[in-house]
């Protein structure tokens, strides 16, 4: 399972995780979460309406489809089938059901932002997602090497 949640190093390790689902011919998923514990904290704070609250709630729903079905073009141009799920609620316990679940062996996450202060290392979504899982995980690095070895793909 590769967790994809819009950003540059979410896309990188989908790149990766096609690439390792195409070497070893392993069943690839895709997770986007959208993350409603930030909406429902933003309306406890009063920076949302309600209706602002619903708003926000189908624009991110409409960048996830985005989002899946880039990442599913990127997956059908490599000759990779490719699973989308689309969940909604805490990111970190939504990832860590998912691996139950689905008995996932690998879970793929991009690189993990430089935490400065601790406040930004408990709110880190991927990598309380990452301590939480059953299974290993596999933080991908380097874009650029990353690129190279999607392209060379047949």
């Amino acid at each position: 399972m590769v967790y994809i949640d819009g950003t540059e190093e979410s896309i990188t390790a989908a790149q990766y995780a096609i690439c390792l689902a195409s070497f070893s011919g392993a069943e690839l998923i895709a997770h986007y979460v959208i993350n409603t514990r930030a909406m429902d904290d933003l309306l406890k704070a009063r920076i949302f309406l309600q209706d602002e609250q619903l708003e926000y709630e189908h624009d991110m729903e409409a960048d996830a489809e985005r989002y899946l079905n880039y990442v599913n073009e990127l997956a059908v141009a490599k000759g990779v089938a490719i699973t989308k799920k689309l969940s909604s609620g805490n990111v970190n316990k939504e990832i860590s059901d998912s691996v139950k679940e689905m008995q996932i062996d690998l879970l793929v996450i991009g690189e993990l932002s430089r935490i400065r202060s601790r406040r930004d290392e408990f709110y880190d979504e991927s990598e309380r997602a990452m301590r939480l899982v059953s299974c290993s995980v596999l933080i991908v690095k380097d874009p650029d090497r990353v690129w190279e070895m999607y392209e060379s793909l047949a």
